[in-house]
Order: C-alpha cells, then sequence, then structure tokens
C-alpha cells in the first residue's frame, strides 16, 4: 500500500521551498528556487511576484518529480514571509512589484505614526509593532508620496495571496499573515476600524479573512498538471513562517522558546491568548484561532556573517573555496582562538537598521571598546557574540509577559555551527536544542494542513516527528564574562539614540567617489 505523504511549501524572502514528508516528518524530497531582491533606490526591497509565483510552481513540480512513486500527497499547505504589500489594479494586474519586509522605504511615516497619529493604541491592538516593515506603514507612505497609484489601486496584498489567487482566482489571507500587516484586530479576528482609518482604505480593498487551517480545493487542470499533482488535492492556506518555524521546531510547550537565525533573526514562542506589550517591543502573531506567538524579529542575523566573510576575510574565503572547504567554517575556527567576551571587545550588529526591541531603522554597526591589543579574530569572535546579544536582548521583553522561560529550540544556518550554539547557550545562560529536522517552516505547514484535514487531533503530534542533534548547556565561567558584558552592550544603543539618526541622515547624502 503506497504511504501517505504531506508538502510543505515556504515562500521565502530569498527562495522557495518545497519539501515532501511522510506522515511522521521524514523527508522524501525537496526543491529550492530562488530569486532576486530589487533595490532600485536607497531602502528599497522589493520583489517580482510573477517570479516567485513561478517559483512555487517550479520547486513544487520538482518536489513531486523527485519523490516518484513513492506514495500519494493528501495535502499541501503554505508557509510564506510576512509583512509584503503588492498594488494590484482593478484586472488583478500588480501595479507594483511586492514590497518586502527590508523595504525601510515608509521610515518617516513609522514615526509619524508613532508620534503624531494613534499609533501606539493601533500596536496595541493589532500586535504589529510599529515600523517600515508593517504593512499599514507601506500604505501610508504610498498614500502621501505616490498618490496616484494610491488612488489608482484597487485592492492591496501580500505575496501569498497573490500566488493563492493565480492558483486558485479567490483574495484570501490566512489570520496568520493579516495578524502582521498592523490592519487586523487580534481580539476581533478580524480588520481593525482605526488601523484601516489611518491607512485611508475600506474593507474592499483588502482580501477575505481565513483562519489559517482552511483548505482550497479546486485546481484548474492546466495547473494541476504543471505542478504535477491530482487537481482535486486540499491546498490549506497556513501561516506566516515565524509562527510555523516554532510549530516546526515542536516550541509550542510552555517555558520554550524559538530562535532562529536565517539572512535575518528572530525569537518565539507560543501562547494561548493574544499579548501585546505595553512598551510595544515585541509582536503577536497568530498560528491557529487557540495559538498565538509573541517575540520579536532582527534584521541582523547572518547577513553580518556574511558581511565579516566578505569584508574581514575576503583571502581565508578565497581559499577555502578553491579547497572546497565552507568559508564559514574558516571562520568559526578563527574565532575559537579568542576566548568568550572577545578580550573586551563588543559589536553592534545594526548593519540593516533593527527591528525588536528597539525598532528603530536609523541604528548602524559599530565595535566598541576596541584597543591596541585586539585583533582580526578579536573582530570575527565580537561580531558573533554581537548577533547572539542582539537576540537575547528580546528575551527580557518576552519574559516580561509570560514569565521565565528555560529552554531554546535553535534552527537556521548558524545552528550548524558548534561555536555559535554554545555561544548562545552561554549567553542566554539557558539549555539549547537544535532539532533534527531544518526545514522547520515547510514541516510545520504540513503538520498544521494534518490538522486542517482532521489526519492529526492536536499540534502535538509534532513532538514525535522533530528529534534532537545537538543539546549544548551554559558554562559558568563563560555565563559570567557575558554577564558583565550584557549591561553595556544593551546601554549603548540607548544612549547614542540621537548619534545614530545624525549618522544615518548623512549616510543618505553623503558625497561618494567616483
Amino acid at each position: 500500500m503506497p504511504q501517505i505523504m504531506m508538502m510543505g511549501v515556504d515562500i521565502g524572502t530569498t527562495s522557495t521551498k518545497a519539501v515532501l514528508f511522510t506522515e511522521n516528518g521524514r523527508i522524501v524530497s525537496q526543491h529550492s528556487v530562488e530569486y532576486p531582491i530589487f533595490t532600485p533606490v536607497p531602502g528599497a526591497g522589493e520583489q517580482d511576484p510573477d517570479t516567485i509565483f513561478d517559483a512555487v510552481v517550479t520547486a513544487i513540480r520538482h518536489a513531486v518529480d523527485k519523490a516518484g512513486d513513492a506514495g500519494t500527497i493528501s495535502h499541501v499547505a503554505f508557509s510564506a514571509a510576512m509583512h509584503s504589500l503588492i498594488a494590484m489594479d482593478g484586472e488583478d494586474r500588480p501595479l507594483t512589484r511586492s514590497i518586502t519586509w527590508m523595504d525601510t522605504r515608509a521610515s518617516a511615516w513609522a514615526r509619524h505614526l508613532a508620534n503624531e497619529m494613534d499609533g501606539h493604541q493601533i500596536y496595541l491592538r493589532t500586535g504589529t509593532p510599529i515600523h517600515p516593515m508593517s504593512p499599514l506603514v507601506k500604505l501610508l507612505w504610498l498614500k502621501a508620496e505616490q498618490p496616484d497609484l494610491f488612488a489608482r489601486a484597487s485592492r492591496f496584498v501580500g505575496i501569498k495571496e497573490y500566488v493563492f489567487h493565480r492558483l486558485f482566482g479567490r483574495w484570501l489571507v490566512d489570520h496568520s499573515i493579516a495578524s502582521a500587516t498592523g490592519l487586523f484586530n487580534l481580539a476581533d479576528r478580524d480588520w481593525d476600524d482605526g488601523a484601516l482609518a489611518a491607512a485611508g482604505i475600506a474593507v474592499d480593498r483588502l482580501s477575505t479573512l481565513v483562519p489559517t487551517t482552511t483548505p482550497v480545493t479546486g485546481l484548474p487542470k492546466a495547473i494541476a498538471d504543471q505542478l504535477g499533482l491530482p487537481a482535486d488535492t486540499p491546498f490549506i492556506i497556513g501561516a506566516n513562517d515565524g509562527v510555523l518555524s516554532n510549530l516546526g521546531v515542536g516550541a509550542i510547550g510552555a517555558g520554550q522558546v524559538a530562535v532562529t537565525i536565517g539572512t535575518s533573526g528572530a525569537m518565539r514562542t507560543v501562547i494561548d491568548q493574544p499579548r501585546t506589550d505595553p512598551s510595544g517591543r515585541t509582536f503577536c502573531y497568530a498560528l491557529t484561532d487557540k495559538l498565538w506567538v509573541i517575540g520579536g524579529p532582527v534584521n541582523n542575523g547572518g547577513i553580518v556573517f556574511r558581511w565579516v566573510r566578505d569584508q574581514l576575510a575576503a583571502s581565508e574565503t578565497e581559499t577555502a573555496h578553491r579547497l572546497g572547504v565552507d568559508p564559514y567554517e574558516v571562520l568559526t575556527r578563527i574565532a575559537e582562538r579568542v576566548a568568550p567576551g572577545a578580550e573586551g571587545l563588543l559589536f553592534h550588529p545594526y548593519l540593516a537598521g533593527e527591528r525588536a526591541p528597539l525598532w528603530n531603522a536609523d541604528l548602524r554597526g559599530s565595535f566598541f571598546g576596541l584597543a591596541m591589543h585586539h585583533r582580526r579574530e578579536h573582530m570575527i569572535r565580537a561580531v558573533l557574540e554581537g548577533v547572539i546579544f542582539n537576540l537575547y536582548s528580546i528575551l527580557p521583553a518576552v519574559e516580561s509577559l509570560i514569565g521565565p522561560t528555560r529552554r531554546i529550540m535553535a534552527t537556521g544556518g548558524f545552528a550548524r555551527s558548534g561555536l555559535w550554539r554554545q555561544m548562545m547557550a552561554d549567553i542566554f545562560d539557558r539549555e539549547v536544542v537544535v532539532p533534527e529536522s531544518f526545514e522547520s517552516s515547510c514541516l510545520g505547514a504540513a503538520v498544521l494542513g494534518q490538522l486542517a484535514l482532521g489526519r492529526i487531533s492536536s499540534l502535538d503530534a509534532v513532538n514525535a516527528m522533530v528529534g534532537a542533534t545537538h543539546q549544548h548547556h551554559p558554562d559558568p565561567a563563560a555565563v559570567a564574562v557575558y554577564r558583565q558584558l550584557w549591561p553595556i552592550f544593551a546601554a549603548l544603543p540607548i544612549a547614542l539614540a540621537e548619534q545614530y539618526s545624525a549618522i544615518t541622515e548623512f549616510q543618505r547624502s553623503a558625497p561618494k567617489a567616483g
């Protein structure tokens, strides 16, 4: 008898990945398709929605083909990056590219919403911090700076909505993606009247809200043939990539925190009621109608390590490539020569501004404490520690809402590094566990699809699928060093807020050579 398989599809920032799993979570096949991010002007971060739709089709088709006749696919369930915005015309054609979470052109309007409008009250109702990433803030920016385009737009959607419309001809948005727009009232599970008024739009310019467990069926035959799937295959609309990553690593119990470092990073934990932070430091997004995820995202994760690779270790990187060695392994070996704390050198990793917990797009990176005895290996170590310190800075805000946490479930590319895993255990002073599956958002989507179709009775079923490959416990000596450095690290971005704004303003118009 053929086995039953399930597919999770993650529409990410840099690629779309489709993964076929057995019903017990074992990977059968997978395929990933990358696409570019366009930066036509400073602060822009755009993508072509049709290119992403084609990537979804290609990823699904290749994953199906690679599986061959391994079994029957029960469902396809979706994960997607948050905060994208596409303006559509009356003929359902894009008027803009997909404006991604990393686009900062709406920075001035985030400040305007926070300081001169009802921004904090909107955050308390919607759970999306006031920041340029937010579709609400992007709408304010479009309305003010591109009024003709704003007026011509028949509706505003995110990338997953666009993909589902291309597949099924329906404009649907799940509660999870909607809860990351700044337009969704968490308590009412409906569009928020105050946020809509601030954005200057009515409900008819947004998609229909549906639960994350909603199945959609009726693929047109031509598309089903492209995908290599039966036309009656259920497609589960799913949720956003962050909340599904928590599910996919099994971090859905009390006191469990998921930390992800990919290009960016995030810390998240699951609760049973929506909750927002009086100080506006954390997000709150829907997983299901009974589970919510709070936490904070950071802009500066693996992208900072890439900067180190390219700017501080170009010769080692070139040699590593020539020898067929991962250059990041070479960098971590260099960093291992240095004791925890990098002999008093701190690095604030704000190369791309920052989101949680400071929510300040004007922050900039810096070394602090640089002295004559510091060498390049100290700088590399300080950068790695700075990324983890920055993630740790979210923990006090999370614990102020839910109480003490006890265990970190770590995922993302960094989790392959023993040095970073131990560094996280020492800086967080908690056990760090790395689950067996690195495809957490895809697995989370697939398991949510099982719940939607009644194939499991509880999301706790994921715990039997995750496993654990590495466990790290805090080293008391390193913990003591990091506890001395943490107050210094935390105080500087607050003390220098005015100077960060000044240098950022200078950078926008700074003269360039040539």
